[in-house]
């Protein structure tokens, strides 16, 4: 917000008080829903929230106040609130654009992505333009694995929009900022390190940007095209457009574009103390094909293996082939024309559990974010038997107070050797340890994310650790930028 734009707001905001006083009881709803736009414009985030109740207390169906304070709640990822806003927002006012979109979106981040593509699917139907609706949508369509749908309503939704604007409520002059992003989900999680008080920033979606349009000025770039396996396009246009400016860009795309889970595979085995799976892309009509079992083999792939699809994470669209006999059902479940056949390592300690270890990398430190136990395979921290599990998360509590001690020297060794290999300012990487002490790197990238620990007591042992890994991404930010004068292209 420039600062006469701020003057102007403020401006509007004692007008808006002056009314609410002077009404007193006889407020009317809109003077309410004004005053809480207003102090959002104006970065009060909280004054804002309590607003938007002010105006559901007198109007608890107002379409305005249930949108936006969902939209607030969603921003801090108030899911369950923001969920029960956004349901009772299409309710009441079932042809509200703007609430239907917000709760799309919701359902995408939440994991109901057939629910998402039903809220799309409505507003597209009133308004078959409308670009939001259509990038929610691919969204959707993507993590239900229909790549190719996914694809077109992609185009529609950026072909005319591939520079975003984000909004900037600081005060004084902010540190302007080009975010380089894909336009599916294969971004790091760059965003929420930008808080709008101090960054101003740019979203360029660089499969769509014309190379001759003009960027914006700005001070930094932050690459957030992380995922080479799920839109190399991106990751090319990040690279096309980090040469023409001369800030200094986080996570150069160059790195990016080798960290492949095959390319990892094939640089990171020769590391001393690292071993990594066996990964081969095969296209989906030889995993289809009466020769499956004998390519496998040809590529030291034997049963049980790994089938994923690329560019998907989470654990969706990832399956274990156990036996042969298998492979066609399981091939004919997961999307894509190719798909990567992993070797399966069977790594469970001597109590029968699995533990997976990830540590975070940050502008050359490596910091510790987690230990997922649990009987399962496909370990995820939130699937894994952490929750219920006292000395589960007794043990994740001495990884994160005492990497070093827990892992010994030599994985920590290797470790830093993972990061040098990488180059990447910020990334993650999951691992195992095998017997005999050498790291199993799983995955290494630039997406993966470091989630705020919910607000159960059972979680309170995280957040220092959290806390750690927000406090480095935010320095290496502003150390990056520097306060120089931007860029111009």
């Amino acid at each position: 917000m420039t600062p006469a734009a701020r003057t102007q707001c403020e401006a509007a905001l004692r007008a808006v008080e002056a009314g609410i006083q002077s009404a007193g009881a006889a407020v009317s709803t809109e003077l309410l829903f004004q005053r809480a736009v207003l102090l959002l414009q104006l970065g009060d985030e909280a004054g804002a929230r309590s607003a938007y109740l002010d105006t559901l207390e007198r109007d608890p169906d107002h379409p305005g106040a249930l949108c936006n304070l969902g939209r607030e709640l969603m921003r801090t990822r108030h899911h369950a609130a923001a969920r029960m806003v956004l349901l009772r927002a299409v309710e009441k006012h079932p042809d509200d654009r703007d609430s239907r979109v917000a709760l799309g979106m919701l359902l995408v981040q939440t994991g109901d992505p057939a629910a998402a593509r039903a809220a799309f699917a409505q507003v597209l139907e009133r308004t078959p333009e409308d670009a939001i609706a259509h990038t929610g949508m691919a969204f959707a369509l993507a993590r239900l694995g229909d790549p190719e749908r996914a694809a077109e309503h992609r185009r529609l939704g950026f072909q005319n929009r591939s520079i975003i604007e984000q909004p900037y409520r600081g005060d004084g002059e902010p540190i302007r900022v080009l975010m380089l992003a894909s336009a599916n989900e294969a971004n790091a999680p760059l965003e929420r390190f930008l808080d709008d008080h101090t960054f101003q920033v740019w979203i360029a979606v660089t499969e769509f940007l014309d190379p001759q349009q003009a960027l914006p000025a700005h001070h930094l770039v932050v690459n957030a095209a992380g995922d080479i396996d799920a839109d190399a396009a991106a990751v090319r246009g990040a690279i096309t457009l980090a040469a023409r400016t001369d800030a200094p860009v986080i996570n150069a795309p160059q790195a990016v574009a080798r960290t492949g889970r095959c390319d990892n595979w094939r640089r990171l085995r020769e590391i001393d103390g690292v071993l990594t799976p066996h990964a081969h892309t095969l296209p989906r009509g030889v995993l289809e094909g009466g020769d499956a079992v004998a390519t496998l083999a040809r590529h030291d792939l034997s049963f049980p293996l790994l089938l994923r699809s690329p560019g998907y994470h989470g654990g969706d669209h990832f399956a274990r082939v156990d036996r042969p006999d298998e492979l066609p059902a399981i091939v004919a479940e997961l999307p894509g024309e190719q798909l990567i056949a992993i070797e399966f390592l069977d790594l469970r300690d001597a109590d029968g559990k699995n533990r997976k270890y990830r540590v975070m990398m940050v502008d050359g430190c490596l910091y510790p974010l987690h230990l997922a136990i649990g009987h399962r395979w496909k370990l995820h921290y939130r699937s894994a038997d952490m929750v219920d599990n006292a000395a589960h998360r007794a043990e994740d509590a001495r990884f994160l107070a005492d990497m070093a001690g827990v892992l010994a020297p030599r994985a920590m060794r290797a470790l830093a050797d993972v990061q040098a290999a990488l180059g990447l300012d910020y990334g993650g990487i999951d691992f195992g340890i095998a017997p005999d002490g050498r790291v199993v790197v799983f995955e290494a990238n630039a997406t993966m994310i470091v989630p705020p620990p919910d607000a159960d007591p059972r979680w309170d042992y995280r957040r220092p650790a959290v806390a750690r890994i927000d406090d480095a991404v935010h320095r290496m930010l502003l150390d990056r930028a520097g306060r120089r004068q931007p860029a111009a292209t």
